[in-house]
């Protein structure tokens, strides 16, 4: 459609075409079937005197002859006649007159001239096209065009003109409006599609109807495809199992299943299983024993008792109760991690001294295992603790991920009348491991979803729950089992995303990430003989001293627990296999020079204490998952006509609440603090947090900031090597914080000396081995005053 077709369009009064079940839309060529006499005159006249006329689409395409308005709608197309053709199968005036659109217009009035013939006046409306180089459109556009092409190459009825249409259209808005006009959307829809004015809005919802057609058209294919491998199946099956029948009867074996029987009620005699299991088994052999042994239900029905077989009904491996020997175990596995430790030499402790009571005893009080959760940041150990777990209680070891598990089935089990039906991952893990009283790691227990299938954490109530687990119910298996045998430890890396009432029958044990000093003694004991063996080498080729490792540790992860640590240890034996297979020399104890060779530069920076030159500079303490780490508060005062305070370094809400508590306390107590109460009203204050990039937040900058507005406004500096962590309320008290073991560390690392911190943090620090705390001194204050007096000059 050129600007001159648009041009010669003059608003006024024309003959109007109705069409029926076709929409004529701008910028295409179209056929369109004539066959009534009015409409045929019509066609014919504008055609020989080159006039225009106004297709317009019928609401009804049962009646005859439109007569106004009503019977049209009030969009359509401004076109001219290109073409007739006549087409006498269709009827002996019958013609496919061959249209152009040229322009959209609305349809203001219409009359009825003579013998039937409709005239209407017309209004033009403009249509909003893309910009020329629209990336956006020409994406729409092209989209539209791949799906239309699959769309119309549907094996059953190809449209091969309008494919090689499609494939030939240059000009994007006559593509979009060519499939809008030729595709089999409804009438009305394609009505809705020339109402619309935006030429980007009419592609985007052509493109959504297109996309929709195509996911219909790939079910029904799905449908079509698995009903044939279906039925070739059963047909396949059937004849199958009849060639088995005559060869049977051919070798004279007469045997329908009898043997099959036999064997099942032979294994049952022996399984140690209560009354009531022993009745669904012997009903359930019943009714395979009246099945076809050629139906499918008797495989399915063979199945079902084969799991109630090989289940350990009543079996239990015996415990090791060598106290000695559990923690020997647990100690050799794991380095630290004194608190899970401690609880699983407790419930052995205590599972020996229950299986000293009478039989008697037992029966009224039966033992109940503990639901243990370890939550904590990744690569801490929590998985392979399970593993050290069994092996020091002598048991067996199962485990299942539910990390993505979003059908409840998967625990519950499925319904046996379902085709395809399974026992839930509980009940298969336990076949599997032999035992009743397995190590049992549900692995990711905080990543389970939910969907219209259920929810798997209700199903996980019972699984967890001491009270109820005695008599757990699996679908499939479809009679209760007693799991309170099992000893489950699940795992997590948060408690948010558990739900309360699942989080309530577990004992939380937290598995905060490893120290550096523990990290060094990890790879020292573990993580570098493991990779000397997993690459081939020897302890006497390649050796790690400890301070090599801290700089790994330092420079090269950042992480809570140890496999970057593991990877670039890993890293080091391939560059020493590698020196080895080249005849190569290199040095058997790695220096740091070494170090950046095999693991290049450096990627990470520890801050370090820096002489404090300055007022408004204080070193505070932070906690993250990867230990603890030393910030610096830098605080600068500016004259301004307003007082304001400005805080930047990426600081969330309660750093933000922090600081405005500080310049508050401040503020009230300025004549105390040796502060003119008239200098707030005309300073800007500014304080920052260095490294804008990282996000900081945390309930332990109070006092920090407290200090550090103090000695802005004051000009006096902090004294040096001296670090301090705590919140703090409007009257000046000292909160209490957690992360101390970290922060301290951190800061010793910093090569601080002196620490402030809160008074009731005292027994925090109790907990701390005293090799952690040489060379520290120790500050506890309950008022931000004896912070200030502590800190400043």
């Amino acid at each position: 459609m050129s600007k001159k077709d648009i041009k010669e369009i003059e608003e006024g009064w024309y003959n109007v075409l109705p069409v029926k079940n076709t929409v004529l839309f701008p910028g295409i060529m179209m056929p369109i079937a004539v066959s009534r006499a009015n409409s045929l005159k019509l066609v014919k006249a504008a055609h020989k005197n080159k006039e225009l006329l106004v297709v317009m689409t019928q609401i009804d395409d049962s009646v005859v002859e439109p007569t106004g308005e009503g019977d049209l709608y009030s969009m359509g197309t401004i076109a001219r006649v290109l073409q007739i053709v006549p087409v006498p199968e269709m009827g002996e005036d019958a013609v496919f007159a061959i249209f152009e659109g040229i322009h959209r217009v609305q349809l203001v009035e219409v009359q009825k001239e003579s013998g039937s013939r409709l005239s209407g006046s017309i209004k033009v409306c403009d249509e909003e096209m893309p910009l020329t180089g629209d990336k956006q459109f020409a994406a729409l556009a092209d989209s539209i065009r791949d799906v239309a092409l699959k769309l119309l190459g549907n094996k059953e009825n190809p449209a091969v003109d309008a494919q090689m249409t499609i494939r030939s259209v240059n000009s994007t808005p006559s593509l979009v409006n060519y499939v809008c006009a030729i595709y089999h959307f409804s009438t009305e829809y394609k009505q809705e599609l020339l109402n619309i004015n935006s030429l980007m809005e009419r592609a985007s919802n052509v493109l959504t109807a297109l996309e929709k057609e195509n996911e219909i058209q790939n079910i029904k294919e799905d449908i079509r495809r698995r009903t044939a491998e279906k039925m070739d199946k059963q047909q396949r099956d059937y004849f199958l199992q009849q060639e088995i029948e005559t060869i049977k009867k051919d070798l004279g074996d007469t045997d329908t299943g009898a043997q099959t029987l036999k064997n099942l009620r032979e294994r049952a005699a022996t399984k140690q299983w209560s009354q009531s299991v022993a009745e669904v088994f012997k009903k359930e052999v019943q009714r395979l024993e009246h099945m076809p042994t050629h139906s499918p239900d008797y495989s399915t029905q063979l199945d079902y008792l084969e799991l109630m077989l090989e289940l350990p009904w009543g079996i239990y491996s015996e415990d090791n109760y060598d106290m000695k020997h559990a923690q020997e175990v647990l100690d050799r596995d794991h380095y630290g991690l004194d608190k899970v430790k401690e609880r699983i030499v407790e419930y052995l402790a205590v599972q020996r001294q229950l299986s000293l009571r009478s039989k008697k005893e037992k029966e009224n009080n039966p033992i109940k295992s503990p639901i243990l959760c370890l939550y904590g940041p990744p690569g801490v150990g929590k998985t392979s603790l399970g593993k050290s777990v069994a092996e020091a209680l002598g048991r067996k070891y199962a485990r299942i991920s539910l990390g993505g598990l979003h059908d409840e089935a998967e625990i519950r089990g499925h319904r046996r009348t379902y085709i395809g039906a399974l026992p839930g991952r509980i009940i298969d893990n336990l076949k599997k491991s032999g035992t009743s009283n397995p190590v049992f790691v549900l692995d990711e227990v905080d990543k389970i979803g939910a969907d219209y299938k259920g929810d798997p954490t209700s199903a996980l109530l019972e699984v967890l729950d001491p009270e109820q687990n005695s008599s757990f119910h699996d679908n499939y298996l479809d009679v209760d089992y007693d799991l309170s045998h099992v000893l489950f430890i699940a795992t997590a890396n948060s408690l948010d995303t558990i739900p309360r009432p699942l989080l309530d029958r577990m004992e939380l044990i937290e598995m905060t990430g490893y120290l550096q000093e523990e990290k060094a003694e990890i790879a020292k004991r573990h993580l570098l003989p493991k990779e000397l063996s997993a690459h081939g080498l020897k302890a006497s080729q390649l050796k790690l001293k400890k301070e090599i490792l801290n700089h790994i540790i330092d420079d090269y992860t950042r992480e809570s627990g140890v496999r970057s640590l593991e990877r670039q240890i890993a890293t080091i034996c391939r560059k020493v296999d590698t020196r080895l297979a080249l005849g190569e020399e290199y040095n058997i104890s790695v220096t740091l020079e070494d170090l950046r060779s095999y693991l290049g530069q450096p990627r990470y920076n520890r801050d370090a204490w820096e002489t404090n030159k300055y007022v408004g500079v204080v070193t505070g303490l932070a906690w993250t998952q990867v230990g603890g780490e030393i910030l610096f508060i830098e605080t600068s005062l500016s004259s301004a006509k307003a007082p304001s305070l400005t805080l930047t370094g990426n600081l969330g809400d309660v750093m933000k609440e922090s600081a405005t508590l500080a310049l508050g306390y401040v503020k009230a107590h300025a004549k105390q603090l040796g502060i003119k109460p008239e200098i707030f009203e005309k300073t800007a204050v500014h304080i920052h947090v260095p490294e804008g990039a990282i996000p900081k937040d945390g309930p332990s900058a109070g006092i920090t900031m407290t200090t550090a507005l103090v000695s802005a406004f004051t000009k006096r500096l902090v004294k040096p090597r001296i670090a301090m962590t705590g919140e703090m309320t409007l009257r000046g008290k000292v909160l209490p914080i957690g992360g101390v073991k970290e922060k301290l560390l951190a800061a010793k690392r910093a090569g601080i000396t002196d620490i402030i911190l809160c008074e009731d943090n005292r027994k925090d620090v109790m907990e701390i081995a005293d090799i952690y705390l040489k060379g520290l001194n120790l500050h506890y204050v309950h008022d931000i005053s004896e912070v200030l007096e502590q800190a400043l000059q």
